[in-house]
């Protein structure tokens, strides 16, 4: 009962469904197709907007109204937002949703800021979340593919029309190539997508995968079998929440049934891949880093190297290749800058694990967006015009990198670098697996080397490792450190294909001469019950029996020693084994009572925590031994008859020591959780600026662009208007069978019909000739001084004409009025009457009285 309350309470809460559709040239046909296919009754909202001519009246209702049973309604400032309805958005306006009512406002007047779409898709991701739809059909330009991104990033389901049956592809095709499209299908065929992927999410695909380990597991493994990828130490909400959204759109109600999907679809397994990938780069990503960059690091490094170098510089995760070309050419602005006598080259190697990102990198082509991150004296000198307005890098640039694909956390690292540079990747890593990465960086580079890192990223507690650079960012110098307190953790690319679990213990090496220094050290403590840990508490090695002390804990297995310990023990342990690690020498705590199953007092026990020596082979490794004694015995005090008093004391003691540790791990999340909110703010913030600069550099020409196409369907639908005129003008003249020809004001041929070429030799190539110049067969030569005079005087003329062939025609020469009333010229037309001579001439010839009887 009280299972299906909630659920039921959760239904309740779900907000209404809305539909985002956007489209502009071409658009019209697409948007009546999908509102057919709609049921009116499916309780949706869907909101249209289109790109329409602000200076004529928005006919988009009234056509929407003929195919869909829905009411259809132009949007009006404050207006609520109901289901089964269809909003049309007013032209030239901004619209968004505010608290379930649309917001309206004038468009900005400056031409070329005009993004409607995306300006109310990302209102409707803001206000709807996971319940919002977002849909793109045929148009011009690029508006509407953030918007969509940004609802997919929020939970949300986009769709996008299949570019091949739109009519203007570039907007589909945008929204695609920027990766925010979870379907590519037919208007048509889009509803019955939608209202599927809604019975999902109504259904509440399961949120607790977190506590289905097994089908992780196996996903892990199906990920790693097929992708060569091991997202088991990625973070795990972002894991879960990119594989929630797979599981909604392929309607999988549980995490087994998405594994067994996955089985028998292994496209499947390569969608999950992309969408656990995160590319996000752009040229010159944090301009105060680059300046410093070029302005100070680069020509330091040359300066130290006065004979000549080659330098050799790692961008790891490069995703498009943006960062890594970024890098070329400010080390070559720095080389035009110094023009050092000596030769200098730097050879990047810049590494993605996704094939697709790492192949459009090696194109080395770019759309023309770049224009807003790269200046205009570098997009001259780096830069070449490439197909659909876009820029290719030079191609002495493009050899100075190779791309690869490569996986950080699994395959080795290139080594002797000058830089190393990894930029918002750590974030998406679990702390332990950052742990791991720094000091792996560190070997990587040279003394003195420079590791630049995102703005998100930081290394952590490795201050021994590496040094902030004054003014510079995120941009840190390498400094001397003890190789044994760095090469903890090596990978190798036989470490990617084992199994992925969620924890992996340390699988070092049990050699002789470990077991050797193990048991030496044993010997010095009498030789009491230990177990070998490393710094996040797994198990390495145990000697002596602990079953007294630890129990494997139920469900998977698990060699930690924090899961491991029995009652009453567990807190004791975590504080001990963290002094062990922050303070040097034995650290000893006595007198713990460890009680039976009946709750009474069983053994007394001292625990002791050594860190290993760093000369050993396993720095970082903490010694843990167990050492039972006798209860102490009871004694009375005059003071208290209670027998309980030494036990309730010990008691106490743990519980400051519980607190004294609650205080110290609250203070430590206080001071991470106040540097994580500082460093998102400044994240928001070069976001926003990164998008308003975008914004600006694509505006104008989205404008001109959606302006030229609308004037150009107007005037290809005048067009075929002349052109049906044309077709019923000319059939009526040539079936009056009557010759015409049409002069403009200086007696040049404008039109004729089929019937004067038996007069004047004329072909279709004699169009704008004069009269005087074709060839004819009238015996009458005033025919253009008539024709003048017509123009002058604009008296009608008619004069019977003879030719040469024996005819005879009645010609008539009127002048030409336009729409306007104004002469530009006259019309000529030939009658022919020859049988009306011939029969004029017989009747003359006959004798007056040859009718008489």
């Amino acid at each position: 009962m009280i299972k299906t309350s909630a659920t039921a309470t959760v239904a309740a809460a779900t907000p209404m469904p809305i539909v985002g559709i956007g489209a502009s040239a071409g658009g019209l046909d697409p948007i009546c197709e999908f509102l057919a296919s709609v049921p009116p009754d499916g309780g949706f909202a869907y909101v249209v907007v289109q790109h329409l001519d602000p200076v004529h009246k928005c006919m988009l209702p009234e056509l929407l109204k003929r195919v869909t049973g829905m009411n259809v309604l132009e949007v009006e400032d404050g207006m609520p937002l109901r289901a089964n309805q269809v909003y049309v958005v007013q032209p030239h306006n901004d619209m968004r949703i505010e608290h379930d009512h649309f917001s309206v406002r004038p468009a900005d007047e400056r031409r070329g800021r005009h993004l409607p779409i995306d300006i109310f898709f990302r209102s409707l991701a803001a206000h709807s979340r996971d319940v919002a739809v977002g849909v793109v059909f045929s148009g011009m330009g690029a508006d509407g593919a953030l918007g969509l991104k940004a609802i997919r990033d929020n939970g949300g389901l986009t769709l996008a029309q299949l570019p091949s049956t739109a009519r203007f592809d570039p907007m589909p095709a945008a929204a695609i190539a920027a990766r925010a499209v979870d379907i590519v299908e037919l208007p048509g065929q889009m509803a019955a997508r939608i209202v599927a992927w809604w019975s999902t999410q109504q259904s509440g695909v399961p949120e607790q995968a977190v506590l289905q380990r097994d089908g992780l597991q196996q996903l892990f493994q199906l990920l790693l079998k097929q992708t060569g990828a091991n997202f088991s130490d990625y973070k795990l909400s972002t894991v879960l929440r990119r594989i929630d959204r797979r599981m909604k759109l392929r309607q999988c109600a549980s995490l087994a049934d998405y594994v067994c999907f996955m089985r028998s679809h292994p496209a499947e397994v390569e969608l999950l891949f992309k969408e656990l990938l995160i590319g996000v780069t752009n040229f010159f990503r944090d301009p105060k880093v680059w300046e410093y960059l070029m302005g100070s690091a680069l020509p330091q490094l040359i300066a130290a190297h006065p004979e000549g170098a080659t330098f050799k510089a790692w961008v790891a995760a490069c995703s498009t290749g943006e960062e890594a070309y970024s890098l070329a050419i400010a080390f070559n602005e720095v080389l035009e800058k110094l023009r050092p006598k000596a030769r200098y080259a730097l050879q990047i190697f810049a590494t993605d694990l996704d094939d697709d990102a790492v192949d459009q990198a090696r194109q080395g082509v770019f759309g023309a967006d770049i224009e807003a991150d790269v200046s205009e004296g570098l997009l001259q000198r780096y830069f070449m015009p490439a197909e659909k307005g876009g820029y290719r890098i030079r191609k002495d640039v493009r050899n100075t990198i190779i791309f690869a694909r490569q996986n950080v956390i699994s395959d080795p690292p290139f080594t002797k670098l000058d830089l190393l540079c990894c930029r918002n990747l750590l974030i998406y890593f679990t702390a332990k697996l950052q742990e791991q990465l720094i000091p792996l960086f560190h070997y990587a580079l040279r003394t003195g080397g420079l590791l630049m890192l995102g703005s998100a990223d930081t290394p952590g507690h490795f201050s021994q490792l590496f040094a902030p650079m004054a003014g510079a960012g995120r941009v840190y110098r390498r400094l001397d450190a003890s190789i044994n307190r760095v090469a903890n953790y090596f990978p190798t690319r036989v470490s990617s294909v084992s199994a992925p679990i969620l924890i992996e213990p340390n699988n070092s090496t049990m050699n002789g001469n470990l077991q050797n220094q193990v048991e030496q050290q044993l010997l010095k403590k009498h030789a009491p019950a230990a177990v070998l840990l490393n710094a996040h508490g797994d198990i390495l090695y145990i000697h002596g029996r602990t079953g007294a002390f630890l129990e494997p804990a139920a469900g998977k297995a698990n060699w930690n020693i924090h899961a491991m310990a029995r009652d009453g023990l567990r807190h004791e342990m975590a504080e001990l084994l963290k002094r062990a690690t922050q303070e040097s020498g034995v650290i000893l705590v006595q007198g713990l009572i460890q009680r039976d199953e009946t709750g009474k007092p069983a053994q007394a026990l001292d625990l002791t925590a050594e860190a290993m020596p760093d000369t050993g082979p396993l720095p970082g490794t903490v010694l843990l031994t167990f050492a039972t004694a006798s209860l102490p015995p009871k004694k009375r005090r005059s003071r208290s008859s209670n027998p309980h008093v030494l036990e309730l004391e010990q008691q106490l003691a743990q519980a400051r020591l519980e607190i004294q540790a609650v205080r110290d791990e609250m203070q430590a999340s206080r001071e991470e959780l106040k540097s994580a909110n500082e460093e998102l703010q400044s994240t928001n913030e070069e976001l926003q600026s990164t998008n308003e600069e975008l914004t600006t550099s694509k505006e104008e020409m989205q404008s001109l662009n959606e302006e030229l196409y609308t004037v150009n369907a107007e005037l290809q639908s005048k067009v075929d208007d002349l052109s049906l005129v044309n077709g019923d003008m000319k059939n009526l003249l040539n079936s009056t069978d009557v010759a015409t020809i049409f002069l403009d004001s200086a007696l040049r041929i404008r039109r004729f019909t089929d019937q004067t070429t038996q007069i004047y030799k004329l072909i279709p190539s004699d169009v704008n000739r004069p009269l005087s110049d074709i060839v004819n067969d009238l015996l009458y030569a005033d025919l253009e001084a008539d024709a003048q005079n017509v123009l002058r005087t604009l008296v009608f003329c008619e004069k019977q004409i003879e030719t040469h062939s024996g005819g005879w025609y009645t010609m008539r020469i009127r002048p030409y009025r336009t729409v306007d009333n104004v002469i530009d010229g006259v019309v000529v037309t030939f009658i022919n009457i020859t049988e009306l001579k011939q029969l004029e001439a017989r009747l003359l010839s006959q004798p007056k009285d040859a009718g008489r009887v």
